[in-house]
């Protein structure tokens, strides 16, 4: 499809999507009188198919996640406002995985980005490199933190990460709380290199009790201006403490959030869903409308901010659907 064709198909089938997701799910943010973000961005949902020839090595069978799942599923999914656009997070340490979620965009205007899994430091990462990102929806890759803990002390590793860096790529990172630590030796070492940390650090939300390690290496990023917060998983987060009755209150995630606004600010943190795996807590409906409770009292820019302008800053997409 040549982009002149693809340009025309994606405000065509977006303003439809868009449209039917207005009638279809905005019903109850639109009877709320709230404030509401102009558009949203999801900056993490995870695609993959275990019926293809390959498989997947993730989720495993047995798992309530072991199905197809695809970008037609994320759009019919009910929400509390719509979502016309989604940067897809990788799911799979397959190479190929990364062509099939760019091939998967190709007819789904929905999927404005996408975060990819390669090595830093293996010998083929910068022909992989060089290869998924000639498709401007390559926007970097995820490192978990265990990688990224070993890799800062390895020359060829930081050395890719420099690349990534100069070919303004990004890199998104995963694991516990430490993973904070983590992004500021990182950012320290590629200051040029934006850094995601996604769902804030995984840590486990206790109301008001407050994880005080996670807290100070948060406090610690206050001054790494290319250090995005994923506010993703935070229903993840509160039911590792709550499992058979996660709470859909604000109240309960304010401490938590509080915390990083304070810390890291309103032009810094980025809304994401981490769907489907957060189903396994709460409904999309419920972990929106958690974050659009907070930034009730913060006012329109903040809502704006968070919920799709920082996540051009952060991915560089370049197109939001239907326009």
């Amino acid at each position: 499809m040549s982009s002149l064709n693809r340009r025309t198909f994606l405000k065509t089938a977006s303003a439809g999507l868009l449209a039917s997701q207005l009638k279809i799910y905005g019903t109850e943010a639109a009877e709320s009188k709230q404030l509401l973000p102009a558009k949203v961005v999801d900056t993490h949902t995870h695609f993959y198919d275990p019926t293809r020839p390959e498989g997947v090595p993730w989720p495993r069978k047995g798992s309530s996640l072991y199905r197809t799942v695809l970008p037609k599923d994320f759009v019919e999914l009910k929400k509390y406002q719509p979502v016309n656009a989604t940067v897809v997070v990788e799911a799979s340490k397959l190479v190929e995985d990364n062509q099939w979620i760019l091939d998967q965009a190709k007819d789904n205007p929905v999927i404005i980005g996408f975060v990819g899994r390669l090595t830093p430091g293996e010998p083929d990462f910068r022909k992989h490199l060089k290869r998924f990102s000639k498709n401007p929806l390559y926007k970097g890759i995820r490192i978990n933190y265990d990688l990224l803990d070993l890799g800062l002390k390895q020359k060829q590793f930081m050395d890719d990460l420099k690349l990534m860096a100069d070919q303004g790529l990004q890199v998104d990172l995963n694991g516990g709380p430490v993973t904070l630590n983590g992004a500021r030796l990182l950012a320290e070492q590629v200051p040029d290199l934006r850094i995601v940390v996604d769902h804030i650090g995984n840590v486990a939300i206790k109301g008001d009790e407050i994880d005080l390690r996670w807290r100070e290496y948060m406090e610690a990023l206050a001054d790494q201006k290319q250090v995005f917060i994923k506010i993703s998983a935070l229903v993840e987060g509160a039911s590792r403490h709550r499992p058979d009755a996660v709470p859909a209150d604000v109240a309960y995630y304010r401490p938590t959030l509080d915390v990083i606004w304070k810390n890291i600010g309103v032009d810094r943190m980025i809304f994401g869903s981490n769907w489907p795996v957060s189903e396994r807590a709460a409904d999309y409906v419920t972990l929106q409308k958690i974050l659009v409770d907070y930034l009730q009292d913060k006012g329109q820019a903040a809502l704006d901010k968070v919920f799709w302008q920082n996540s051009k800053l952060a991915y560089r997409w370049d197109r939001y659907p239907g326009e």
